[in-house]
């Protein structure tokens, strides 16, 4: 039973992985026709409504003193400043390089965690994470240059502030997942997006008058199955596993985004890329690799 539920927690992060990773082409399409600001709001927005409508199936909500804090922060590594700067990235850089930079997530929660969560972090997992992070640079260097992407270093830094962003969120939701279900702290980060973006996007982008076809899809997508869908299994992933353990999914997310990109964006991929792709993989499967039961994490001191 405890194997069948690791399982089952594992394949609803491999599933919220490439969730993400399709959010980068569904961002690139949205932003090409609508202002930035305006996109994250509406996805914020859709998430709220399908959580209000859904509400009656909420789960666990048990408030301890003190834990608006928590919730604050939470709300404001992600999704607050995280799309910010991922909105920022996605103007300066492609997808696919936006892509690449979330496989040093996995490594900055793990530091995390070993500081904060207290959780032991076996050799496997550092060989792991050390050999996707190989395989999403390699990935990242052998990539031919996007007309899309004006100042790609500009935009990899403003992924990596993402990544940072990422990381407070992911170590912040380890110990909120005690006491609050998935559905409640993913709902919470959607309401607070929305309340927050609006004003945002009032204030810096005009308010967009002509709407085509492909940005309201590609804004029905990020809210209904990324905003909604992709954050509940991870949440849902990282309240049943190790918080380090669960981070290194997210080195698939750049495989996920080339595949995509693909297919969506006409970027073709080359052997050496599908190579490089694969040892991003077999970086994730090493990253998991348990000869016993792991250790439960530790609280957030």
């Amino acid at each position: 039973m405890v194997r069948q539920a690791r399982m089952f927690a594992m394949a609803c992060l491999v599933l919220a992985m490439a969730l993400w990773g399709s959010s980068f082409i569904a961002l690139k399409l949205a932003f090409a026709e609508l202002p930035p600001m305006w996109v994250v709001f509406g996805r914020m927005a859709i998430g709220s409504l399908v959580f209000l409508l859904a509400w009656r199936w909420r789960g666990r909500l048990e408030y301890r003193r003190g834990d608006w804090r928590y919730l604050l922060a939470l709300a404001a590594c992600e999704p607050c400043l995280y799309f910010i700067f991922e909105a920022l990235a996605l103007q300066h850089t492609s997808a696919s390089q936006a892509g690449m930079i979330t496989a040093l997530l996995p490594l900055l929660v793990a530091i995390g965690a070993f500081s904060f969560l207290r959780e032991r972090i076996a050799v496997t997992t550092w060989a792991g994470f050390l050999l996707a992070v190989v395989g999403a640079l390699w990935l990242s260097l052998i990539g031919e240059a996007d007309p899309s992407a004006p100042a790609p270093l500009l935009g990899n830094f403003y992924e990596l502030l993402a990544m940072l962003c990422a990381t407070g969120y992911t170590l912040l939701l380890k110990r909120l997942s005690e006491r609050y279900s998935a559905f409640v702290l993913t709902a919470m980060q959607a309401f607070i997006g929305a309340l927050f973006f609006l004003p945002l996007a009032l204030v810096t982008e005009p308010l967009p008058v002509a709407f085509s076809t492909q940005g309201v899809v590609a804004v029905l997508y990020l809210g209904l199955l990324v905003t909604v869908g992709a954050y509940g299994l991870y949440n849902f992933g990282v309240s049943r596993l190790p918080v380090s353990q669960a981070s290194g999914f997210t080195n698939l997310i750049p495989v996920f985004t080339l595949v995509f990109a693909a297919l969506f964006l006409g970027e073709g991929l080359s052997p050496l890329q599908y190579a490089a792709a694969s040892l991003v993989f077999a970086g994730v499967a090493l990253s998991q690799w348990r000869d016993s039961t792991p250790a439960p994490a530790g609280i957030l001191d």
